[in-house]
Formats: C-alpha cells, sequence, structure tokens
C-alpha cells in the first residue's frame, strides 16, 4: 500500500533539498576563494575591493556552512527515520521528484564543467587556479550525483551507507571551514584587521584634510586638532581602540607625517587583498603597508598639482586659471 504524502513530508523533503543547495554552494564558494587566495591572478589582485571580496565571502560562506549543513544532515536522519518505520515513505512522489531534479542539476553541471574545461584546453588557457576550480566543481557535483542516484534506487533501509555519507560529508564541510582559519586567520586575527582596516581609512581621511587645510591656508596644521571644522561638521578621526588621537607632525613645509599603532602586518600583497578607500575612492593600499606595532607614514606634497585650486580659492577669476 502506497504511504500517503503529509505536509510533514513535503516540508522535510524541501528543507533537506534546499540545506543540500546552499551546503554545496557554499563548499564550493569556499574552494574558489581558496584558490583565489592561494592562486591571485593579477588582473583582479590589483584591484584590493575585488581582493577583498573574496575574504568577505569566505567569512559568509563559512558562516552558511556552519549553521546549514548540520541541518541538513540533522533532516536527512529524520527522513531516514521515518524510511525505516515505514519503507513505503521511500516511493513518496515529492522525493522521487526531488531527488530527480537534484540529479538533473548534478548532472547539467558535470556536463558544463566539462565542456568548460574543454574550451579552456583548446584555446591554450588552462591555468593551475581553473583547473582545480573544474575539479572542484566535478568531484562535488559527482559526489552528490552518485549518492542520490543510490538513495534514488534504493529500496531498502538497512543499509549504512547514509551513516557513511554523513560522515564523509560531515569531514569534507569541517575542513573547509577550518581551512578558512589558516588561508585568512581565526575571528580573533580578523577583527585585529578590521580594526587595523579602520585606522587605515582615518589616516587616509586624515591626509585629505591635511592637504584640503594646505590649500586653503597656505600652510600645514601644526596638531591635528586644526583640522577640526564644526561648521563642515569635521572631527578628527580617533584610534577606534584606544580612543586616542593618532599621531602627527608637521616635517617640514610641505611634509607631514602620521603614525599609528597596528595589530597587524600587512604588506604590499596583503593589502591589495583589503578594500582601502582613497581620496576619491581609488585603492591605495600599497600606500599603507605596514608591520605590527607602531608604524608612521610620510606624506609630501607637490604644490604644482594644486596650483588651480589654490588660486581659485584665493578668488582669481576662472578665466585666468593658468591650465
Amino acid at each position: 500500500m502506497a504511504a500517503r504524502t503529509t505536509p510533514k513530508d513535503v516540508f522535510l523533503h524541501l528543507l533537506a533539498i534546499v540545506m543540500l543547495y546552499v551546503s554545496v554552494t557554499s563548499i564550493l564558494t569556499l574552494l574558489f576563494q581558496y584558490v583565489n587566495e592561494l592562486f591571485p591572478d593579477v588582473l583582479t589582485a590589483e584591484f584590493s575591493y575585488r581582493a577583498g571580496a573574496n575574504l568577505e565571502l569566505i567569512r559568509t560562506a563559512a558562516a552558511a556552512l556552519i549553521i546549514v549543513f548540520p541541518v541538513y544532515l540533522l533532516v536527512s536522519w529524520l527522513l531516514q527515520r521515518d524510511r525505516k518505520q515505514d519503507p513505503a515513505k521511500g516511493d513518496l512522489p515529492v522525493r522521487r521528484w526531488l531527488l530527480n531534479l537534484t540529479l538533473f542539476l548534478a548532472a547539467l553541471i558535470i556536463i558544463v564543467d566539462l565542456v568548460t574545461l574543454m574550451y579552456h584546453f583548446l584555446s591554450g588557457e588552462l591555468t593551475m587556479r581553473f583547473l582545480l576550480k573544474v575539479v572542484a566543481v566535478l568531484l562535488t557535483a559527482a559526489a552528490v550525483f552518485g549518492y542520490y542516484l543510490w538513495e534514488l534506487r534504493q529500496t531498502a533501509s538497512k543499509s549504512r551507507v547514509p551513516q557513511y555519507s554523513a560522515i564523509a560529508s560531515g569531514i569534507v564541510a569541517l575542513l573547509a571551514v577550518v581551512a578558512g582559519f589558516f588561508i585568512i586567520g581565526s575571528p580573533f586575527y580578523q577583527r585585529q584587521l578590521r580594526f587595523d582596516n579602520r585606522r587605515i581609512s582615518d589616516l587616509a581621511t586624515l591626509q585629505n584634510q591635511v592637504v584640503e587645510f594646505w590649500i586653503n591656508k597656505d600652510r600645514l596644521p601644526s596638531t591635528v586638532d586644526e583640522l577640526r571644522n564644526e561648521l563642515q561638521g569635521y572631527i578628527p578621526p580617533r584610534d577606534p581602540v584606544t580612543d586616542q588621537p593618532y599621531e602627527y607632525r608637521s616635517v617640514s613645509s610641505l611634509s607631514f607625517e602620521f603614525c599609528a599603532e597596528f595589530a597587524t602586518e600587512q604588506t604590499k600583497e596583503d593589502a591589495n587583498r583589503t578594500p582601502y578607500g582613497g581620496p576619491y575612492g581609488e585603492p591605495q593600499a600599497e600606500l599603507w603597508a605596514h608591520g605590527k606595532g607602531r608604524a608612521c607614514f610620510t606624506r609630501t606634497i607637490d604644490p604644482e598639482m594644486y596650483t588651480q585650486q589654490r588660486l581659485y580659492q584665493k578668488g582669481v577669476p576662472a578665466e585666468t586659471v593658468p591650465l
């Protein structure tokens, strides 16, 4: 006698499939971003906002995997338990539809993956970065296809394949998450890095204000407090941890220096992975590379670059301003 499909059956099967898709997407996202970090592409790494997005994707995918994958295992266990109690539930229409849909999508991904591989092979554009991503997609899709093909053909519910599959996939998911700690650092390190990014952003803003001050007053400020402008609503930022003002000193009539205490080290290569903001939003990561501890940045103003702005500030008519 065929089992009757209940709302519980529909919701559990839908939840299991959705959690499966999210888990697979999260694992592939992690693997892709790990490859991006280990094998950076010059065409994208030169733009810090793109490289910084890699770290954000890793955090998002890891967070999703940590929560979603255990839910998938729990729901799958509940479905297996129901099938043991009532083997006829293995033939529920909702189950067979969703399993066949999963097989279709997995087969489609495998085919597209192989076509993409062949295309790049014929184009002579194979790189280690590309090959690793192709292998990651192929193995993941093949594993999903193989397991659910077995699941669809399974009639008895006494096999231990689901338990072994759960253990194996759990290990893979755990390794995918743990690998992130070695590649992007622990949550504590990431918090320290965010504080350092905030410091760099503050120093970049202060730098712009110093240049603007020089343009308007033809001299450098003596202290950071001189940059305070209540009329325009500007208050010099302070260190986000100590709440102390950043160190500043005028080196010469055109040179000045900012110093700050950093919790992490950022080389030029590391800095390019972080979205620092420049005066007009341009990435300027390399200009702010620093070591761990106290670091100083000396800047020198080139008067010729600001000739037009200075003349304009002094009220010289626009038509007389030299180009």
